[in-house]
Parts: structure tokens; sequence; C-alpha cells
């Protein structure tokens, strides 16, 4: 039975933020999905390579629509977000007829898809699963240090998405938490998927030696580069290590992009390191893996705060899957994630976060340690067959919830 009803249910994927399939998350859930029997479409933005407006991956339907700004202040987030929610509605409507869909799973931010998906479910019987990615309130708070009107208004969103949810998606304890205390949910109806790679096809490839610059030493970081997230910092690690200790045989590679990186650049040409910190720009597959092969250490950067305390970094997945020992700050999730595989820095600071790495750089016996160390955890921690079961589970929950609204609201019959 079961398996019968995932083989006629469509879901349709909505993500804002990043084109798919360069969110690796949002496409390892959609094949998973996809092999599971489940018919998938999928509404993002278009990004990078990906301009198509329709295309059909891997058996799975991608919609995207235009994404012509990203907002970096309040208002600007309000433009960008209305401008996505407007397409995302219209071409629910275009999948509906062209794939059709039993099933929307919303992947936040921002947390207003649940207009969208309200729509379907309370007008036409559909699903609603809230993929929970980040915690908005909080994002706000670490973006611009401050709470205010936009802070309280985000707390209603996130509150009204999870009255909307039939269930939801946790990338963590701490999410579930949020999803049961601020939203309101049972704890029976929230299911923990990490966003982890499938060591399958996350691995080791030959290294980029131009990305060494002919040193010795290659710090790396990949990732988005938002207010947020600290890349200033590393910035300012590898001004200490040049400039106050003399070290000319370090080179820093920073994957990604983002609001701040025209910043990040400005910042590291005013402080003579453009010989040593090199930006690639957003990479992903062979090349990606291919840049993280070369990293001898990783770095995150991310300040604690009230947002990064809480969240599940890819990036501490991917360095130990991959072997690569690394720095961080001392954050509640990363700690809890990675154990004795990072060396810890100290109170946001970058001397701090500096005088970890140079330890990592001048210890080959400690790099190996940790290196082992975090391969050991991904090998325990780290199994996507176990994640994709707790997807599955709540798709199930979801489904069967709805049968079961049907079965009480038909009218009695008798013999």
């Amino acid at each position: 039975m079961e398996l019968q009803v995932r083989g006629r249910s469509g879901v349709l994927i909505i993500v804002e933020n990043l084109t798919v399939p360069l969110d690796r998350r949002v496409w390892q859930e959609a094949r998973s999905l996809k092999e599971a029997g489940y018919k998938v479409s999928i509404i993002c933005p278009k990004g990078g390579a990906y301009r198509d407006s329709y295309e059909l991956l891997e058996g799975i339907h991608v919609f995207r629509h235009p994404m012509p700004f990203e907002g970096d202040t309040a208002l600007g987030y309000a433009a960008e977000y209305a401008w996505a929610l407007a397409w995302e509605f219209a071409l629910s409507i275009r999948v509906y007829f062209k794939v059709g869909f039993d099933t929307i799973q919303a992947c936040n931010p921002p947390d207003l898809i649940f207009f969208v998906g309200g729509f379907w479910k309370y007008l036409f019987g559909k699903r609603y699963i809230f993929d929970h990615h980040d915690i908005n309130p909080e994002l706000y708070e670490a973006k611009f240090h401050k709470r205010g009107v936009f802070h309280k208004l985000l707390k209603v969103f996130e509150r009204l998405t999870f009255m909307v949810a039939d269930t939801s998606i946790a990338t963590n304890e701490t999410f579930k938490s949020i999803a049961i205390e601020r939203g309101g949910m049972a704890p029976d109806d929230v299911f923990i998927v990490r966003s982890i790679p499938d060591l399958s096809r996350f691995r080791r490839v030959a290294e980029n030696e131009t990305l060494r610059n002919g040193r010795k030493h290659v710090v790396g970081y990949v990732g988005i580069m938002g207010a947020q997230d600290g890349v200033d910092l590393l910035i300012d690690a590898m001004a200490d290590l040049v400039h106050q200790h003399k070290r000319n045989d370090v080179q820093c590679v920073i994957v990604g992009s983002g609001t701040e990186l025209e910043a990040l650049r400005t910042q590291r040409d005013a402080l003579r390191l453009q010989d040593y910190v090199t930006f690639t720009g957003f990479q992903s597959g062979t090349s990606l893996l291919s840049s993280l092969s070369t990293f001898d250490i990783g770095v995150i950067p991310d300040p604690k705060n009230v947002y990064n305390d809480k969240i599940s970094m890819n990036k501490v997945f991917e360095y130990m899957s991959l072997g690569i020992p690394f720095v961080q700050f001392d954050l509640m999730e990363g700690r809890k994630i990675a154990g004795d595989a990072s060396l810890y820095a100290g109170n946001n600071d970058p001397r701090s976060l500096s005088k970890k790495m140079a330890q990592l750089f001048d210890d080959e016996a400690l790099r190996t340690e940790l290196a082992n160390i975090g391969k050991d955890r991904a090998k325990r921690l780290l199994c996507w067959d176990a994640e994709r079961s707790r997807l599955l589970a709540c798709y199930d929950r979801a489904l069967t919830s709805a049968r079961n609204e049907a079965t009480l609201g038909a009218p009695a019959t008798t013999d």
C-alpha cells in the first residue's frame, strides 16, 4: 500500500535562496523522493549556469524563475521575497497542470511560502511539509544586530508556517525543539533530517594545484558569504598571519558567493592580501571537490551568536567526510557534530583563529590525528540512508494523515 501511495503521489518542492541542482540538500532530498516512487517537481530561482525556465533532470521537473536582485537590507529582503513569492505561486499553478502534486515541501528562507502552501492545502486538500533550513528570527538578529518590528514579524511568520504545516523537517535537535516549543507542533510530526553529504558521491578527487599558488599550506573556506558568516574574520586572521607573524607559506582559498563578496574583496585588497587570498566564486560538482581536496586545513569562521550557535553547518560534515582537519569558533551545534575533529578558537577573535590555524599548519601529527577523528566520526554519524528513511517517514505521516482525514470525513455506510 505504501509503495502504491508513493507511486501515484506528486511532490512539489519550493526553494527560494538557491537554484537547483546547486542546492545540495534540496537536490539530495528530491533524488531520494524520486527513487522512492514520487513524482517530483521543484520551483527555484535561476542561478549560475542554470538559466532554463524548465528542464527535466534525472526525471525531476525543475521550474525556474528569474531573480534579478538579492536583498541585503531588511527592505531589500522584503522586496526579494515578495518577487519570489509571486513567481512561486504562478509556477505552482503551472506545475499543477503540467505534472500534478499532492504535497508541497517548502524550504525556507523565507517563512512566507506558507501562503502558497496554504492556498493549495485549504482550497484543494494538498499536504504541506515545512523543511526548516534556517531560523529566521535569529538570522535577522545576527545580520542586523537588533530585533524590533521586523524581528517580531518574522516570529509571526514562523508561527504561521508551523500552523499550516502537516509535518516538519528539522536539521537538528535544536530545530526540532523550536518546531515544538515555538511552532506548537506535536513531537511526532517533526522529523530530523540532517544536511549531510551522500558519501557515495562526495569524496576526494585530484587537487587543484593552481589554488596552492606555490605555497606550502592551503587553508580553505567553502560556503555562502553573508553578513553573519564571519568570512571577514577569516581575512583578518590571514592579515595577522601574513603581516604580524610574517607567514609567507600560507594561501587562503575562499569558495562560494553571497551578498558580502564584494565587500570581502575590498577588505582583502585594503589589507594587502591580494596574493594570499583567492576567491574562486561559486563551485559545485567536480570543481568543488577538487578545491576541497586541495585544502590542508579548513576553517569555519562563523562567529558565536544567537543564530550560528543553533545551526548545523554543511562545512562541518564536508570537512570531516573528506578528512580535512579544521578550526572553528566554539559553537554549540558545531561542537556537538565535530567533537575532537576540530580545534576551537575563542571569543570571535581573528587573532585566536589565526593562532589555531598556525598550530595546525605547524603540527603534521595533529593534522593527521584530527583528520582521522573526523573521518571516523563521518563514518559513524553521516549515513544518508538513515536521513533518507526519516525523510520518507515524514512524507508517509503527512499522507497517512490525509487518508485518515478523508476517512473521517466520509459518510457512514450501512449494509
